[in-house]
């Protein structure tokens, strides 16, 4: 059975701008094709909260499109996924992450973060 991951939000942006602050082993576990990448919707809505404080700067048709195109999978919030990250110890206050730890435990994935607070959890963590 291939590895799955989930990736946040930062590594997310962190991939498809080619940034050399992955770790050279991450950087080919996302790029490996017999791994499936997942992307949440989390993600989307983060970095979407972040453009609107002057934070980031994308495109959002260009990122979806970019997404789509590279084959990565889009994972959707459910209601069980919002009531599990909600249920979390408060280790890590950061809804958005909280969401991701959520989602990664509900779905069996390795999240792929380089926040290392997040290792509180009971999560499969890869640091970015």
């Amino acid at each position: 059975m291939p590895l799955s991951y989930l990736l946040d939000t930062q590594v997310l942006l962190w991939w498809f701008s080619q940034s050399l602050r992955l770790k050279p082993d991450v950087r080919a576990a996302i790029a490996d094709p017999q791994t499936r990448i997942f992307v949440s919707a989390a993600s989307f809505w983060e970095a979407a909260i972040k453009r609107a404080k002057g934070r980031l700067s994308f495109d959002s048709a260009a990122l979806v499109g970019a997404v789509v195109g590279s084959g990565l999978q889009q994972l959707a919030i459910t209601s069980a996924h919002a009531l599990a990250a909600g249920d979390l110890p408060r280790h890590h206050d950061d809804p958005f992450d909280r969401m991701l730890v959520a989602q990664a435990i509900a779905e069996n994935l390795t999240l792929i973060s380089s926040d290392a607070r997040l290792r509180s959890y009971p999560v499969a963590l890869i640091e970015a």
